[in-house]
This record gives C-alpha cells, structure tokens and sequence, in this order.
C-alpha cells in the first residue's frame, strides 16, 4: 500500500510539474516540466533521505561516539524487529525528531540535541520508538520523496516571478497577476498533497510506537514538551525549508511565517489524549522497560539525563554520550 501510494504521490506532483510548465512557458514548458519531473522523481527515490539530512546538518553517530542514544535505538529497533537504522544527531535547539529512508533496509532516524537535552530518557524512547513505527510502516519514502518534491514545486513556482508579464506565440503566458497568482496555488497544491497523507500516519505511527516502547505515557509526556518548546524555540533549518515540516514527530515551524498555515500534524491534545486511552488498557503492551543503564538509569517523573562529568563522563561531554 505505501509503494501505491508513493506511486500515486509521484503522479500528482509530477502533474502539477506539468500544469506549472504549461502555465509558464505553453506546450514548451510542459516538455521542460516533465523532464525536470522525472528527474526529480528518479532523483527522490534514491536520495531524498541523503539530501534532508544534509539539509539539516545531521551527523551520523555510532555505539562509540554516543552508546546512550545509539544502544536505546538498537533496542527500540529489536523490539519492533527491525534492522538497525542509521541514527543521527542534529545540533538544534529545539527539541525534535525524524527518520527517513526508502525502506526499512535503508532507514535512518535522527534527533536533534534539544530532544536529547531536555526530555527523560523514558521521554526520548518514547519519540524513537514513534520514528522507528514510520519505517515499520513504510512511511519514510513517501513522507521524504514528498519533502523533497514539494520543495522543488514551490522553487518552480518561485521562478514564476522571472517569467511572468508576457504572453508567448504558444498561449502559455499568463501575464503578471498570473504569476503571482501560480506563486500561491502551486505550493498550496503540494501542501495539500501532503496534508491527505500525514495525519492518519501520525495516528498510526503514535501508536505502534507505544507498542514499541511498552508504555504509551512516555510519548504522551514527551509530546506535550515538544509541542511547547516548538512553540518557544525556533528551528531556523525548518523555517527555510517549510516543504520538510511534516517529517518531524511535531511541527517544528514556529508560526510567524504562513507556512505554518500548511501544517500537516494532526491536534497534538488529540495524539496525546490517544495515548492516555492506549495507556488505560485499551491497547495490548509489552512489558514497559528501562532505555537507559546504569548511571543514567531514568526516574519516573525526573530527568534521567545528567549533567557534564555525571556518572563517570568527561567535563563537556555531552549526557546522550
């Protein structure tokens, strides 16, 4: 179902490509928008993930260079009898989380540092577990491949503006009211592709993350930290790429621009209150368990994470380590 889907995603963009084209340059530009389509679409498939994670300056990391982060991904991913993705840090502030990949064999999850600095390491399973639900379900080609169409549609409608005041002997000029008018739909267009696919798999993914993780109110606790700090911390990578907003585990577009108009996340008091019901018997658990050792072992209700130079660690290093 994800590949007919992604299938069906590639079509639609690919066609409004074409509708761009046609209005920018007639029969031409429609030959010219195909192309670019296509190899969009090709280039999508294979490299979209490498390219969000370039776009936000994500730094792959290992058992050595953070065992804490990395060894509860390894068991979060055992648990939901996955292969072991690829796991990334982001220096961010603001605390929030992604995966990406064309498929499960391919996966790669990534945090930002605010996550891993300020949320209990019961908090932090709790969002993993929700990304690593993404891949079990095959969400992250097409939340990537949409991530990275999107923007290059909203780019095509940006060069409108160079195009736009003339008509062509082939009829696809549409004058300067035209143009700015094609500037707004276009990526309104894509937004809306992307808010038909995003909030049910946010659901979905919500709760076999709970399932996952084997307890349901530590996502719950987590998101509602990460709506409130999305709102006081702005990620300035998001802000400049709005197309990527919909791969995190919660809008990270602060609401001053009118990109975040477009937000493809469903209500975060309805995720959460969601949990609380799976939380209440409605859902069958594994047996909840402890993602941190020795230590940095979590206490419900404080943070588990310490400060430089706890439990044994260098001055400076930082707690994920």
């Amino acid at each position: 179902m994800s590949y007919f889907k992604t299938a069906m995603l590639l079509a639609g963009l690919t066609a409004l490509f074409m509708g761009v084209g046609f209005l920018l340059g007639g029969q031409t530009g429609i030959v010219v928008a195909l192309a670019f389509a296509l190899a969009m679409n090709a280039y999508a498939y294979w490299n979209s993930d490498k390219m969000v994670l370039r776009m936000y300056g994500a730094r792959e990391v290992d058992a050595r260079s953070a065992p804490t982060f990395y060894n509860m991904v390894a068991r979060l991913a055992q648990n939901a009898q996955l292969p072991m993705p690829k796991v990334y840090i982001i220096e961010d502030a603001q605390p929030n989380a992604f995966a990406t990949g064309r498929d499960p064999e391919h996966a790669a999850v990534a945090a930002t540092t605010g996550l891993l600095d300020h949320l209990s390491q019961e908090e932090i399973a709790g969002v993993m577990a929700h990304e690593l639900a993404h891949v079990k379900n095959r969400d992250t080609l097409i939340m990537t491949v949409t991530a990275t169409l999107a923007g290059a549609l909203s780019m095509l409608a940006n060069f409108a503006m160079f195009f736009g005041g003339s008509r062509d002997r082939e009829g696809g000029g549409i004058g300067m009211v035209g143009t700015i008018v094609l500037m707004i739909v276009a990526p309104l267009a894509a937004m809306l592709v992307q808010m038909a696919i995003s909030r049910a798999r946010e659901y979905e993914a919500d709760r076999e993350g709970a399932i996952i993780a084997g307890q349901p109110l530590w996502l719950a606790s987590a998101l509602g930290k990460l709506e409130s700090a999305a709102h006081r911390i702005e990620n300035p990578r998001a802000e400049a790429n709005p197309a990527t907003a919909h791969l995190f585990i919660v809008n990270p577009l602060s609401g001053a621009r009118m990109d975040n108009l477009f937000s493809t996340h469903p209500s975060m008091a309805n995720r959460i209150a969601r949990l609380q019901a799976m939380a209440n018997g409605e859902m069958p658990q594994r047996p909840a368990r402890s993602y941190a050792k020795g230590p940095r072992a979590a206490v419900r209700g404080r943070s588990a994470i310490p400060s430089s130079g706890d439990g044994g660690g260098s001055v400076g290093r930082r707690p994920w380590g």
